[in-house]
């Protein structure tokens, strides 16, 4: 399985969950950021990649569909609901996109 995490600037939030599953030999795992000034700006070729794509906020949700319909539209999405409040490996946020994100794999 193909796993996108996207947040907005591809920094801290969707760089950490990528980093907590990479070593996960039973799927594949990559990240991506909805603004210009992202590291990895997502694209209309992560979303088609993916077969779940996992947003840190609504808002990021919402980007990918107003900007990518065509390709989100048989997409699972899935709201995260974890805000823009915690640097990269923050033990917090680790133990937050574990809990989301496990029930998934």
């Amino acid at each position: 399985m193909n796993i996108l995490f996207v947040c907005s600037r591809n920094s801290w939030r969707s760089p950490t969950a990528e980093t907590i599953y990479k070593s996960r030999q039973d799927h594949q795992f990559k990240s991506a950021g909805t603004e210009p000034s992202a590291k990895i700006r997502v694209s209309s070729r992560h979303i088609l990649w993916a077969d779940i794509i996992f947003t840190m906020e609504k808002k990021h949700q919402q980007r990918l569909i107003d900007n990518f319909p065509n390709e989100t539209k048989n997409k699972q999405l899935v709201i995260l609901d974890i805000e823009d409040e915690y640097k990269y490996m923050d033990e917090e946020l680790v133990e937050m996109i574990k809990i989301s994100v496990d029930p998934y794999l």
